[in-house]
């Protein structure tokens, strides 16, 4: 019987290993037999590397890529690492996962771009502006789960902090206030699912679940009851980009328009991812919360009260979601609609997974993310060149967390306490 169990146990990531590698053949088919034939010999792709306010002494050339040549290579390249992963695997298949999707990514672009031109800066600093709240939503994740509670009301805590965050600004005339009150919104549901969860002892999912539709519901009723009747309750107000006080700064090639040309939430993401990586890995307060994630017991030995670290770090992950939230209204649109997070929440909750529990890992997955969004947008425009249908290029970001949470799940190892009760004994 322990035989059998064993060659089930070697049986199962081989079969995994051969799907992978089937899916990729597959891609690399798909790029070959879908993207090729609609080019065209002689056909180049160019990407643009300035704006219209760069500045003319320092324009940076374009780039320029063949088509067909870029899309048989890496046609040809997928598909020979697909099979190499279906005969015999690769040891560090997330590598591989990155590298497939790098070359999809590169073709797609190539062929997107064929026969016209392409703002690559452009695209990025979208990149990084849609990154900005999955990233805050999956730092969230991580204070929450590397202290052994499960969070899946960031979706319900951004919601809420974006509605608070308007309605207090408008009331207050105080861009300040509001986004004040987002975070103590954020805060408020972080203590609710705390309580919920330590205290009470109730499962985290379902509480978590509870938080999702009741921000959903309050937030909607509130919308449509208040806001669309009091409309100078949901007037636009946003925090000014850097490059408007500072105006040259928007001006400096690549980097004016990728950090400058951006909301402060954006530079306050940025700033948290630091201040988390450095205070989770080299602080003491870092070493407790690992302990109480990975082995409660022997962290409650050393003297570690468990509970209080455990609701400490909820809370400040609520903190985090209420500043993902503040930027959907404060630090983009200025105005509140109603389900304006479209499941943001559950994409940093891939994104943490894929970048293993991890901040700096969490920021290169919400990057991937942001830019699939950001592509998605760019790529309405050129509809009739990409000829895809308009609803798939919306699934575009979804498509792209299934995809990942598929090259990942089972390879990558979350807090041994994770979403265990601790009772102190």
């Amino acid at each position: 019987m322990a035989v059998m169990t064993k060659i089930g146990e070697k049986a199962a990531p081989l079969a995994r290993e051969r799907q992978l590698g089937v899916f990729y053949s597959a891609v690399g088919l798909l790029m070959l037999f879908y993207f090729l034939p609609t080019t065209q010999p002689g056909q180049i792709a160019t990407f643009g590397l300035n704006t219209t306010r760069s500045l003319e002494w320092v324009n940076l050339p374009d780039l320029s890529f063949p088509v067909q040549p870029i899309l048989w290579f890496f046609s040809a390249l997928v598909i020979f690492l697909g099979l190499i992963q279906a005969v015999r695997g690769f040891k560090r298949t997330g590598a591989l996962l990155g590298v497939v999707s790098l070359a999809f990514l590169v073709s797609f672009l190539v062929w997107a771009a064929r026969g016209t031109s392409f703002s690559l800066i452009g695209i990025l600093s979208a990149s990084l502006q849609l990154a900005t709240p999955i990233l805050l939503g999956a730092l969230a994740g991580i204070l929450c789960e590397r202290a052994a509670v499960i969070n899946i009301a960031i979706e319900g805590m951004m919601l809420g902090s974006a509605f608070t965050s308007v309605l207090v600004a408008n009331m207050t005339d105080s861009i300040l206030l509001g986004f004040v009150a987002a975070l103590a919104v954020g805060a408020l549901l972080a203590a609710w699912h705390a309580v919920l969860s330590i205290k009470f002892k109730m499962n985290q999912i379902i509480s978590g679940t509870v938080i999702n539709i009741f921000a959903t519901g309050l937030t909607n009723f509130l919308n449509q009851r208040v806001m669309q009747v009091y409309t100078d309750l949901n007037n636009e107000m946003t925090f000014p980009y850097l490059s408007q006080a500072f105006p040259d700064l928007g001006k400096i090639p690549i980097l004016g328009p990728l950090l400058f040309d951006q909301s402060p939430v954006v530079w306050l993401a940025l700033i948290l991812l630091v201040v988390i990586q450095v205070a989770l890995f080299h602080t003491r307060w870092g070493l407790r919360t690992r302990a109480v994630g990975e082995h409660p017991r022997a962290a409650d030995t050393l003297g570690i009260d468990v509970n209080r670290v455990r609701y400490m770090n909820v809370i400040l992950g609520g903190v985090v979601a209420g500043l993902a939230g503040a930027y959907f209204t404060l630090g983009s649109v200025g105005r509140f609609d109603k389900l304006m997070t479209s499941g943001r929440g559950f994409i940093a909750l891939a994104a943490m997974i894929f970048g293993n529990w991890t901040p700096t890992g969490a920021f290169a997955s919400s990057l991937i993310f942001g830019f699939a969004d950001a592509l998605q947008v760019k790529l309405q425009i050129l509809i009739g060149q990409v000829n895809i249908p308009y609803e798939f290029l919306l699934m575009l970001p979804y498509i792209v967390t299934m995809v990942a949470l598929a090259g990942v799940v089972g390879r990558v190892t979350p807090p041994a306490a994770d979403g265990e009760v601790y009772e102190k004994q």
